[in-house]
């Protein structure tokens, strides 16, 4: 399975504004050539050492940095040699990270293709692609915990400005950071944590309750069921449910609104499985506590043939692999005992064992009074049909944090029945970087921003506008439900956002919130 399911790429689409490397003073000097850049660089606690730095042609052209953040983060760093306009987009790393995630150019977000520079970081150790979920190097290493936990976004940011200070005369005149997953989980630390290193956030289906993470995955794990039940029970789901929302339209937008009962799949599923399913759904508890905030998504059933069962190439599915090696060798304070997919218990008392090690990762503060301060601007966003990291989860963090309201540096974005971090059975993309660098550079919120399906040949078969939550997209009655420009915002369906569950008092909150 491609590590790409674990990141989230971006394209940036947007009127250019800031400076280019002729006009970049004062400042330090420029260095005369890429090539220059091979050597040290004694960033305050971030002492780095370039190891290669190499033009590469192309559209665009540009200096490829490379190097290693002292003790052990490994980097790219991309530096147009034409059309540079003062931008730095820096990507989060999905999954246990462990390889640096080439770092894609913004696609023409001004006069010149690929005037930002970017960068990406390992988070502080290495793995093969092969085995990209290996945790082996978290069984002694606290400091390569902590880089993976904390540190190694802060820290690139602080390198890759001093670099780019460096080749073009000046620092980057606007920063961003983008990421899915765990990058995501990253997107957010990073404005809780270090609020002044970027402008504008993408923290896409966050990995934030990262306590809770690793457990709920060797939930799923535990209670999957065969592929070929899968699409029988998908089927019956979508046939239920798929008109709750108002629209038989081949998707559900809010799974919660499915009161789909799969005691009626008895003689397609055996009892075993159907129990199986009914666990899925409702996520783990101990005593009629919830373990995590959130359960399998109902519509979501089709990615479950990949992230819990086997696939080619991969062997096990993509959640038995995260929750055994986190289980082993990374959650639990090193030198005390593990567990692993097996021998998990779904208890509060080994949830509370996951907190001394864990809180180190969660992005759960509920304080961003910093980052708003600073003028940051911060969009989350999360696929509805999420099967690895449930949407149920930000939208309570969303309504701890903003008491559901939208404030003037926030805001949410729900993708109707997309996956975890992309694809789905209808709507397989959302990219609001565009609307990001907009809202920052410019000072306008993003009021919608288009979702996009594509067919397995990339056409483009369905457009839906997503408005800032909890408004909704509603079909206006006349034309294509597959084409945007037919629907109206409408209110939400009425949630009530707040969970209540094992890990409330992890979040961090020394003040009140600014609305």
């Amino acid at each position: 399975m491609s590590r790409k399911l674990f990141m989230f790429l971006v394209a940036l689409t947007t009127v250019a504004a800031g400076i280019s490397p002729a006009t970049a003073r004062p400042g330090p000097r420029p260095v005369r050539s890429c090539a220059d850049l091979v050597r040290s660089f004694d960033v305050p606690d971030a002492r780095t050492q370039v190891t290669s730095a190499a033009v590469v042609a192309g559209t665009p052209e540009f200096c490829d940095v490379r190097g290693t953040i002292a003790p052990g983060i490994g980097f790219q760093l991309k530096l147009p040699t034409r059309g540079y306009q003062g931008r730095y987009l820096q990507y989060g790393c999905g999954g246990f990270c462990g390889i640096i995630g080439d770092p894609a150019f913004p696609a023409g977000c001004g006069p010149a293709f690929g005037d930002a520079a970017v960068a990406a970081t390992d988070d502080g150790h290495q793995v093969s692609p092969e085995d990209p979920f290996d945790t082996r190097w978290a069984v002694d290493d606290q400091k390569a915990r902590d880089d993976y936990f904390f540190r190694a976004p802060h820290a690139l940011s602080k390198v890759s400005k001093h670099i780019i200070s460096v080749f073009y005369g000046k620092a980057p005149t606007r920063s961003y950071f983008s990421g899915c997953s765990n990058g995501g989980r990253e997107g957010l630390l990073l404005a809780q944590r270090y609020p002044d290193d970027f402008d504008g956030i993408i923290a896409a289906a966050p990995g934030a309750y990262y306590t809770a993470l690793i457990a709920y995955q060797a939930w799923i794990a535990r209670n999957t069921i065969p592929n070929d039940k899968i699409f029988v029970l998908h089927d019956a789901v979508m046939k239920a449910c798929d008109g709750s929302d108002g629209l038989v339209d081949g998707q559900i937008d809010d799974p919660r609104l499915c009161r789909f009962d799969v005691g009626t799949l008895a003689g397609q599923l055996t009892d075993d499985e159907i129990a199986r399913v009914r666990r899925l759904y409702a996520g783990p508890s101990d005593g009629g506590v919830r373990l995590y905030p959130g359960g399998q998504p109902y519509g979501s059933e089709r990615s479950w043939t990949f992230w819990l069962n086997p696939t080619p190439g991969l062997g096990r599915g993509i959640a038995p692999e995260l929750a055994d090696n986190g289980l082993k060798h990374l959650v639990y304070p090193i030198g005390r005992p593990h567990s692993s997919l097996e021998s998990f218990e779904f208890t509060l008392r080994e949830f509370r064992r996951l907190v001394p090690e864990t809180v180190k990762a969660n992005s759960l503060s509920l304080d961003l009074r910093r980052f708003q301060r600073s003028g940051g601007k911060l969009i989350l966003w999360h696929g509805a049909g999420d099967q690895g990291i449930p949407f149920e989860g930000t939208l309570d963090y969303w309504q701890r944090l903003t008491g559901g309201t939208n404030p003037d540096w926030a805001r949410l974005f729900v993708v109707p029945s997309m996956w975890h971090c992309g694809g789905g059975d209808t709507l397989t993309d959302f990219d609001p970087f565009a609307a990001l660098v907009s809202w920052v550079e410019g000072g306008t919120a993003p009021s919608r921003i288009l979702a996009v399906g594509r067919d397995d040949a990339g056409n483009v078969v369905r457009t839906r506008p997503v408005f800032p939550y909890p408004l909704r997209a509603r079909y206006d009655g006349s034309g294509s439900v597959d084409d945007a420009s037919n629907f109206v915002a409408a209110p939400g369906f009425g949630f009530a956002d707040r969970i209540r569950w094992a890990g409330e008092d992890l979040y961090h909150r020394p003040g009140p919130v600014a609305p």
